[in-house]
């Protein structure tokens, strides 16, 4: 991996995003440019399946940096995402120093808290130095997370330092790139936002929408990338429980494009509709005439 200065305009962090097959909108890559150069992190909120993760993953890859990614999840801890003490090495430690005579309680406190005997998940890991740059730190579906861990994170957002009470505090001495991505679920409290660059990251327009499907699914035929972006746009009108994002449409292009598939047609619809909606109620929605409504507006020329 070989490590890349960051762009100097906004126009070169557009010809960034679109070297890696990442075609942003201007205003996405004019708020990511100004979070590398500010050293803010980015907080992107959307529906999901837009390209919030893909961002991280791009400018890891683009700028030559390592990728350490935080999955929240309901239940997640400091134990989790920070670190977490190796209580079987200390209890080893412990024994063999008894074992030996040594006595000296405090000499022994500090040894079995060294940085040995720690366990370093994500955060933590993300402050380390790095002869590649500073990492770039994927905080996923922080939504997910319980507000108590969202609160832990303000230290580590304000100061990229972390306080562990038997260890001290480790700062990192550059701050990692921040991404941090919200699917919107709950609200994320506002101490939270106003230490980063926020953005709304919508589905895109068809135009748009047309240049990634023909970007990432290459061997796609002209017409049927242009019913498949008509079918999905359409679909995004109606009342669905969840509609499909950028990820599902490259989904179903790549699932049609494998079929050999010319163009879209009830039957070819109907068998591959689980590529692009991913809940039953859905699916049963698209039958009959609503099939035959979007069917015939995707198509038309």
């Amino acid at each position: 991996m070989t490590l890349a200065a960051l762009p100097a305009s906004v126009d070169a962090m557009l010809e960034l995003l679109t070297s890696r097959g990442y075609l942003a909108e201007r205003s996405l890559a004019t708020v990511t440019y100004l979070s590398l150069r500010m050293g803010r992190p980015l907080f992107l909120e959307g529906e999901a399946g837009v390209g919030k993760t893909e961002i991280a993953k791009v400018l890891s890859v683009a700028l030559g940096r390592k990728l350490i990614r935080l999955q929240c999840y309901e239940g997640l801890d400091v134990s989790s995402a920070v670190y977490e003490w190796n209580s079987a090495a200390q209890m080893i430690a412990i024994r063999m120093a008894e074992a030996a005579g040594d006595t000296d309680r405090e000499q022994l406190s500090s040894d079995i808290f060294a940085d040995r005997y720690m366990i370093k998940r994500p955060l933590l890991q993300a402050l380390e130095p790095d002869v590649a740059g500073p990492p770039v730190l994927l905080i996923d579906e922080l939504d997910r997370a319980d507000e108590a861990f969202e609160a832990y994170l303000l230290e580590i957002l304000s100061d990229f330092q972390v306080t562990i009470p038997e260890f001290g505090t480790v700062k990192a001495p550059y701050p990692p790139i921040v991404i941090i991505t919200s699917n919107r679920t709950r609200e994320i409290h506002d101490a939270l936002k106003r230490r980063c660059l926020y953005h709304w990251v919508d589905y895109p327009a068809a135009e748009r929408e047309l240049a990634i499907v023909k970007t990432r699914v290459p061997g796609i035929s002209a017409k049927l990338s242009q019913q498949v972006v008509r079918f999905v746009q359409a679909l995004r009108n109606q009342d669905f429980y969840k509609s499909p994002g950028v990820a599902e449409t490259i989904d179903w292009a790549t699932a049609l494009s494998e079929l050999d598939a010319r163009s879209l047609t009830p039957q070819v619809v109907g068998d591959t509709l689980g590529a692009l909606l991913k809940y039953q109620d859905d699916i049963t929605r698209m039958q009959g005439d609503t099939l035959q409504k979007v069917l015939k507006e995707a198509t038309s020329d």
